[in-house]
């Protein structure tokens, strides 16, 4: 099969998120599996690094049409991990120096990337099986299709699967860019509007083949208003075709035996280097060393869905229990702000760097003992994996993917590979927390054995690829 894997970002080139680590790793397990993998993205000017501009190289350009206007899209071309990847180049929407979102004509952007995706197919006469488009950004893929391409010479019996990464971000827009920008005529506008707005991702449920996730809870999760963000009455009505896959790692990029980012290599086999991970992380943030006390990390995005109000509730009584506390992210004011008082109220005991640092990252993951997630919701998440990979023992909240791949060490006979809680509360949470603690400080064989289970547990992406491939077989028939 041929497939199109088309994403606002995509390791290495761009990311922002974890989107751009499924779209970097995903393509590369396909083709591994020997199926035909293109991935197109923005092309952003300022993001990909020059080193690989090097290896990228212009191949044609061509004109999008953007509601009444036509603009230029330039082409390019690169080959990596044995896929092809395709550049759309337009430096008005996509040489910005602020990040790849957040502007004011987000919409119009990505609907013209959307439509020079189109555009592509056709006029380089790529002839895919499978369009998978992924978020809102790419939402339109589908309804362009569908409208305009379906029938068209060399565009016929293209299947299209649409993956939602996170429901929260949706594309939300005035009616009044149906026809002026988006190029969509009124007749058209019921597949488009909910809830008296434009909808980019409702409109990509409504038409597309499939609608995939990123964890199997969270495709039943969408389905109830608290996890939907208003889209639970469409969803409810596209279960027939819904369904969830696990989302998994690129197990070489996190490898603890080759890492560069890291102060010393570990396996599970010999894990003495992690030690010394942890220590050069103590004298790294401020906190010193020289006592067993457990660190716990913290690696996120600070609002309020990834759970931050329970850990402002229970923070001192977390660091009661004994623990130091490791924290890297940026975010809401409120949680920046409560993040840095705590690290002035307890110097020797938090450290709190604002900001995301992917070496630092790494550091973290190998060099602490445990790794929270109290996420009020959690389509996949792929930080309790990374963790896992490192010897860091996940504290997680059983929402979305956090629930899928992490079960708790206590069900049944200590087979889990990490300490979870269920419902959305700080107790609930200090609970797991203290039940990890208690564990690490009380018997130090049973806690070296989670580890190693955890280092040996396998989140590569080869069991998810194989699903997406049936999944794409399944619609052309195969």
């Amino acid at each position: 099969m041929k497939i199109l894997y088309v994403s606002s970002e995509a390791q290495p080139f761009a990311a922002s998120g974890g989107l751009a680590d499924v779209a970097g790793s995903l393509p590369k397990a396909l083709a591994e599996e020997g199926q035909e993998c293109i991935v197109v993205l923005p092309y952003y000017v300022n993001t990909i690094k020059e080193s690989q501009k090097e290896n990228i190289r212009y191949v044609d350009n061509f004109y999008v049409s953007v509601g009444w206007r036509a603009q230029y899209c330039g082409v390019f071309q690169t080959e990596l991990n044995g896929v092809t990847y395709y550049f759309l180049d337009n430096e008005y929407y996509f040489k910005r120096d602020f990040g790849l979102y957040g502007y004011y004509d987000d919409g119009e952007r990505f609907a013209f990337f959307s439509r020079a995706v189109m555009e592509l197919v056709q006029k380089f006469n790529l002839r895919p099986d499978i369009i998978n488009a992924n978020d809102w950004q790419c939402a339109l893929i589908p309804v362009y299709y569908n409208l305009y391409y379906r029938n068209q010479y060399n565009m016929q019996n293209i299947h299209t699967v649409f993956t939602i990464h996170n429901i929260q971000y949706q594309g939300r827009y005035g009616l009044e860019m149906m026809e002026e920008i988006l190029g969509i005529p009124k007749y058209y506008t019921s597949v488009m509007e909910y809830d008296h707005d434009v909808n980019f991702m409702k409109a990509a449920i409504e038409v597309s083949e499939k609608v995939t996730t990123v964890s199997p809870t969270y495709a039943q999760e969408i389905m109830d208003p608290w996890f939907a963000h208003g889209l639970d009455r469409i969803l409810k009505t596209k279960t027939y075709k819904t369904c969830g896959f696990l989302n998994g790692i690129d197990q070489d990029m996190y490898n603890p035996e080759s890492d560069a980012d890291i102060p010393a290599k570990f396996s599970a086999k010999n894990k003495s280097g992690k030690k010394t991970c942890k220590q050069k992380l103590l004298e790294e943030v401020g906190l010193g060393g020289g006592d067993d006390a457990p660190v716990i990390g913290l690696v996120s995005r600070l609002v309020e869905h990834k759970g931050f109000d329970l850990v402002k509730c229970a923070f001192d009584e977390m660091v009661g229990l004994g623990c130091k506390i490791v924290i890297l992210g940026s975010g809401e004011a409120q949680y920046e702000n409560f993040f840095h008082e705590m690290h002035y109220r307890y110097p020797d005991k938090v450290s709190f760097t604002c900001g995301y640092i992917p070496a630092l990252a790494k550091k973290i993951y190998a060099g602490a003992d445990m790794f929270l997630m109290p996420s009020k919701s959690e389509p996949c998440g792929l930080a309790q994996m990374i963790s896992l990979r490192y010897g860091t023992v996940p504290i997680v909240r059983a929402t979305g993917g956090l629930k899928d791949s992490i079960r708790d060490y206590g069900e049944p006979d200590d087979s889990g590979l990490g300490f979870t809680f269920q419902s959305y509360n700080a107790l609930d949470m200090l609970g797991a927390v203290r039940r990890a603690t208690e564990l690490y400080y009380n018997d130090k064989r049973k806690w070296g054995a989670l580890v190693t289970k955890g280092m040996k547990a396998d989140f590569s992406w080869n069991r998810s690829a194989k699903l997406y491939i049936g999944l794409y077989k399944e619609l052309c028939g195969q």
